[in-house]
Protein backbone atom coordinates (compact mmCIF):
# COMPACT_ATOMS: atom_id res chain seq x y z
CA UNK A 1 0.00 0.00 0.00
CA UNK A 2 2.40 2.50 0.90
CA UNK A 3 4.70 1.46 -2.52
CA UNK A 4 1.54 2.24 -4.15
CA UNK A 5 0.89 5.59 -2.58
CA UNK A 6 4.41 6.50 -2.93
CA UNK A 7 4.51 5.35 -6.65
CA UNK A 8 1.38 8.04 -7.23
CA UNK A 9 3.36 11.03 -5.38
CA UNK A 10 6.10 10.24 -7.47
CA UNK A 11 4.07 9.80 -10.67
CA UNK A 12 2.02 13.54 -9.97
CA UNK A 13 5.51 14.74 -9.45
CA UNK A 14 6.55 13.61 -12.98
CA UNK A 15 3.34 15.27 -14.78
CA UNK A 16 3.59 18.77 -13.42
CA UNK A 17 7.51 18.76 -13.72
CA UNK A 18 6.76 18.03 -17.45
CA UNK A 19 3.98 20.54 -17.74
CA UNK A 20 6.54 22.90 -16.55
CA UNK A 21 8.93 21.83 -19.51
CA UNK A 22 6.56 22.16 -21.72
CA UNK A 23 5.34 25.32 -21.25
CA UNK A 24 8.49 26.77 -20.61
CA UNK A 25 9.94 25.39 -24.11
CA UNK A 26 7.31 26.01 -26.06
CA UNK A 27 7.24 29.37 -25.08
CA UNK A 28 3.74 29.67 -24.39
CA UNK A 29 5.59 31.12 -20.92
CA UNK A 30 8.52 33.34 -21.42
CA UNK A 31 11.69 31.98 -19.75
CA UNK A 32 11.79 35.05 -17.90
CA UNK A 33 8.51 34.14 -15.71
CA UNK A 34 9.14 30.43 -16.20
CA UNK A 35 11.92 28.33 -17.38
CA UNK A 36 11.85 24.84 -18.18
CA UNK A 37 11.98 22.71 -15.41
CA UNK A 38 15.15 20.63 -16.67
CA UNK A 39 16.87 23.91 -15.69
CA UNK A 40 15.47 24.65 -12.52
CA UNK A 41 16.24 21.47 -10.95
CA UNK A 42 20.15 21.47 -12.79
CA UNK A 43 19.96 24.72 -10.66
CA UNK A 44 18.77 23.09 -7.57
CA UNK A 45 21.73 20.96 -8.05
CA UNK A 46 24.53 23.17 -8.96
CA UNK A 47 23.60 24.36 -5.07
CA UNK A 48 24.09 21.68 -3.51
CA UNK A 49 27.67 22.48 -4.41
CA UNK A 50 27.77 26.07 -2.91
CA UNK A 51 29.21 26.73 0.44
CA UNK A 52 27.39 29.62 1.04
CA UNK A 53 23.70 28.21 -0.49
CA UNK A 54 24.36 25.24 2.63
CA UNK A 55 24.82 28.36 4.96
CA UNK A 56 21.95 29.85 3.88
CA UNK A 57 19.67 26.35 4.46
CA UNK A 58 21.61 25.99 7.58
CA UNK A 59 20.14 29.20 8.65
CA UNK A 60 16.71 28.69 7.94
CA UNK A 61 16.89 25.52 9.61
CA UNK A 62 18.32 26.97 12.68
CA UNK A 63 15.51 29.75 12.36
CA UNK A 64 12.85 27.21 11.59
CA UNK A 65 13.83 25.17 14.60
CA UNK A 66 13.57 27.65 17.26
CA UNK A 67 10.67 29.43 15.70
CA UNK A 68 8.80 25.73 16.10
CA UNK A 69 9.85 24.71 19.41
CA UNK A 70 9.09 28.09 20.92
CA UNK A 71 5.75 27.96 19.27
CA UNK A 72 4.86 24.16 20.52
CA UNK A 73 5.73 24.90 23.89
CA UNK A 74 3.66 28.09 23.97
CA UNK A 75 0.81 26.64 22.23
CA UNK A 76 0.38 23.12 23.96
CA UNK A 77 0.87 25.52 27.48
CA UNK A 78 -1.86 27.64 26.46
CA UNK A 79 -3.87 24.67 24.74
CA UNK A 80 -3.58 22.90 28.01
CA UNK A 81 -4.21 25.54 29.94
CA UNK A 82 -7.54 26.75 28.15
CA UNK A 83 -8.75 23.27 27.91
CA UNK A 84 -8.60 22.11 31.24
CA UNK A 85 -10.38 25.93 32.79
CA UNK A 86 -13.30 26.79 31.10
CA UNK A 87 -13.26 29.72 33.05
CA UNK A 88 -10.00 30.98 31.37
CA UNK A 89 -11.26 30.01 28.21
CA UNK A 90 -14.37 32.25 28.19
CA UNK A 91 -12.38 35.18 29.36
CA UNK A 92 -9.68 34.68 25.82
CA UNK A 93 -11.53 33.46 23.31
CA UNK A 94 -12.15 36.77 22.06
CA UNK A 95 -8.66 37.32 22.26
CA UNK A 96 -7.54 34.25 20.61
CA UNK A 97 -10.15 34.55 17.92
CA UNK A 98 -8.81 38.42 17.13
CA UNK A 99 -5.15 37.06 17.16
CA UNK A 100 -5.45 33.97 15.29
CA UNK A 101 -6.55 35.56 11.40
CA UNK A 102 -3.56 38.02 11.90
CA UNK A 103 -0.85 36.13 9.38
CA UNK A 104 2.67 36.59 10.69
CA UNK A 105 3.39 38.49 7.65
CA UNK A 106 1.23 41.26 8.76
CA UNK A 107 3.35 42.31 11.67
CA UNK A 108 6.80 42.27 9.96
CA UNK A 109 7.03 46.18 9.97
CA UNK A 110 6.16 46.02 14.17
CA UNK A 111 8.32 43.19 14.73
CA UNK A 112 10.93 44.83 12.92
CA UNK A 113 11.15 47.65 15.09
CA UNK A 114 10.67 45.61 18.10
CA UNK A 115 13.68 43.12 17.00
CA UNK A 116 15.46 44.28 14.16
CA UNK A 117 15.89 42.31 11.25
CA UNK A 118 18.09 39.46 12.35
CA UNK A 119 17.27 35.93 13.72
CA UNK A 120 14.84 37.16 16.45
CA UNK A 121 12.78 38.26 14.01
CA UNK A 122 11.99 35.34 11.88
CA UNK A 123 12.04 33.16 15.19
CA UNK A 124 9.28 35.67 17.03
CA UNK A 125 7.14 35.46 13.79
CA UNK A 126 7.59 31.75 12.99
CA UNK A 127 6.53 31.28 16.89
CA UNK A 128 3.34 33.37 16.70
CA UNK A 129 2.21 31.18 13.35
CA UNK A 130 2.91 27.86 15.13
CA UNK A 131 1.15 28.46 18.53
CA UNK A 132 -1.72 28.60 16.74
CA UNK A 133 -2.02 24.94 15.56
CA UNK A 134 -0.84 23.24 18.37
CA UNK A 135 -2.89 25.09 20.90
CA UNK A 136 -6.38 24.36 18.99
CA UNK A 137 -5.11 20.85 18.71
CA UNK A 138 -3.86 20.34 21.87
CA UNK A 139 -7.35 21.92 23.41
CA UNK A 140 -9.67 20.15 21.46
CA UNK A 141 -7.23 16.97 22.54
CA UNK A 142 -7.84 18.10 26.23
CA UNK A 143 -12.02 18.34 25.38
CA UNK A 144 -11.95 14.66 23.96
CA UNK A 145 -10.55 13.28 27.39
CA UNK A 146 -12.14 9.93 27.61
CA UNK A 147 -15.11 11.00 30.53
CA UNK A 148 -15.10 7.31 32.41
CA UNK A 149 -11.49 7.43 32.99
CA UNK A 150 -11.33 11.11 34.17
CA UNK A 151 -14.36 9.99 36.60
CA UNK A 152 -12.83 6.96 37.65
CA UNK A 153 -9.63 9.23 38.97
CA UNK A 154 -11.59 11.67 40.78
CA UNK A 155 -13.92 8.70 42.41
CA UNK A 156 -10.45 7.56 43.80
CA UNK A 157 -9.86 11.48 45.14
CA UNK A 158 -7.80 12.54 42.29
CA UNK A 159 -7.47 16.77 41.57
CA UNK A 160 -8.38 18.74 38.84
CA UNK A 161 -4.70 19.11 37.51
CA UNK A 162 -3.65 15.39 38.67
CA UNK A 163 -6.66 13.88 36.04
CA UNK A 164 -5.13 16.61 33.92
CA UNK A 165 -1.67 15.26 33.85
CA UNK A 166 -2.86 10.97 33.99
CA UNK A 167 -5.44 11.39 32.18
CA UNK A 168 -6.31 14.55 29.80
CA UNK A 169 -2.72 14.67 28.87
CA UNK A 170 -1.59 11.66 27.53
CA UNK A 171 -5.34 11.65 25.29
CA UNK A 172 -4.46 15.07 23.70
CA UNK A 173 -1.13 14.09 23.12
CA UNK A 174 -1.34 12.85 19.63
CA UNK A 175 -3.53 15.66 18.78
CA UNK A 176 -0.75 17.85 20.02
CA UNK A 177 1.52 15.76 17.51
CA UNK A 178 -0.68 16.60 14.66
CA UNK A 179 -0.59 20.53 15.08
CA UNK A 180 3.32 20.26 15.47
CA UNK A 181 2.97 18.92 12.23
CA UNK A 182 0.86 20.82 10.81
CA UNK A 183 2.70 24.27 12.34
CA UNK A 184 6.11 22.34 11.21
CA UNK A 185 4.98 23.79 7.20
CA UNK A 186 3.79 26.81 8.41
CA UNK A 187 7.22 27.89 10.59
CA UNK A 188 9.09 26.86 7.19
CA UNK A 189 7.20 29.22 4.80
CA UNK A 190 6.84 32.06 7.77
CA UNK A 191 11.00 32.12 8.07
CA UNK A 192 11.19 31.86 4.33
CA UNK A 193 9.04 34.43 3.50
CA UNK A 194 10.48 37.04 6.58
CA UNK A 195 13.90 36.44 5.43
CA UNK A 196 12.82 37.37 2.07
CA UNK A 197 10.52 40.40 2.89
CA UNK A 198 13.01 41.46 5.59
CA UNK A 199 15.70 41.75 3.78
CA UNK A 200 17.92 39.46 5.38
CA UNK A 201 21.03 38.49 3.45
CA UNK A 202 21.01 35.04 5.57
CA UNK A 203 18.68 32.05 4.47
CA UNK A 204 17.63 30.63 1.89
CA UNK A 205 14.91 33.46 1.48
CA UNK A 206 17.71 36.06 1.94
CA UNK A 207 19.64 34.21 -1.00
CA UNK A 208 16.89 33.92 -3.32
CA UNK A 209 16.29 37.83 -2.91
CA UNK A 210 19.44 38.73 -3.61
CA UNK A 211 19.90 36.20 -6.81
CA UNK A 212 17.24 37.63 -8.08
CA UNK A 213 18.68 40.29 -10.39
CA UNK A 214 21.15 37.81 -11.41
CA UNK A 215 21.74 36.72 -15.06
CA UNK A 216 19.95 33.14 -13.67
CA UNK A 217 17.63 35.52 -11.38
CA UNK A 218 14.33 33.78 -12.36
CA UNK A 219 16.01 29.95 -12.58
CA UNK A 220 18.37 30.57 -9.09
CA UNK A 221 14.69 31.86 -7.12
CA UNK A 222 12.72 28.61 -8.42
CA UNK A 223 16.09 26.09 -7.45
CA UNK A 224 15.71 28.22 -3.97
CA UNK A 225 12.09 27.17 -3.89
CA UNK A 226 12.74 23.54 -4.83
CA UNK A 227 15.12 23.27 -1.98
CA UNK A 228 12.50 24.80 0.49
CA UNK A 229 9.98 22.20 -1.17
CA UNK A 230 12.23 19.53 -0.49
CA UNK A 231 13.29 20.82 3.10
CA UNK A 232 9.19 20.65 3.87
CA UNK A 233 8.80 16.96 2.46
CA UNK A 234 12.03 15.40 4.49
CA UNK A 235 10.70 17.25 7.78
CA UNK A 236 6.73 16.29 7.41
CA UNK A 237 7.68 12.84 6.19
CA UNK A 238 9.60 12.27 10.04
CA UNK A 239 7.14 13.87 11.89
CA UNK A 240 4.52 11.83 10.17
CA UNK A 241 6.47 8.33 10.71
CA UNK A 242 7.58 9.65 14.61
CA UNK A 243 4.18 10.31 15.11
CA UNK A 244 2.88 7.38 13.90
CA UNK A 245 5.81 5.19 15.81
CA UNK A 246 4.98 7.26 19.10
CA UNK A 247 1.12 6.95 19.17
CA UNK A 248 0.98 4.12 17.31
CA UNK A 249 -2.31 3.39 19.29
CA UNK A 250 -4.13 6.82 17.97
CA UNK A 251 -2.99 6.87 13.99
CA UNK A 252 -5.36 4.72 11.91
CA UNK A 253 -4.36 3.90 7.95
CA UNK A 254 -6.15 6.07 5.71
CA UNK A 255 -8.21 4.31 3.17
CA UNK A 256 -7.28 4.97 -0.40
Amino acid sequence: MRDLRALRGLLGVLVVLALFEVLGRAGIVARSYLPPSSEVLAGAAALAGRTDFLGAVGATLGAWAAALACGVAAGAVLGALLGAVPVVRAAVSALVEFLRPIPSVALIPLAALLLGSGLGLTTALGAYAAVWPVLFNTLYGIAATDPVAADTLRGFGFGRWQVLWRVSVPGAAPFAATGVRLASSIVLIVVVGTEILSGRSDGIGGYAASAETGTQGTVTVLACAVWAGLLGLLIDTALVRGRARAFAWAVREPAR
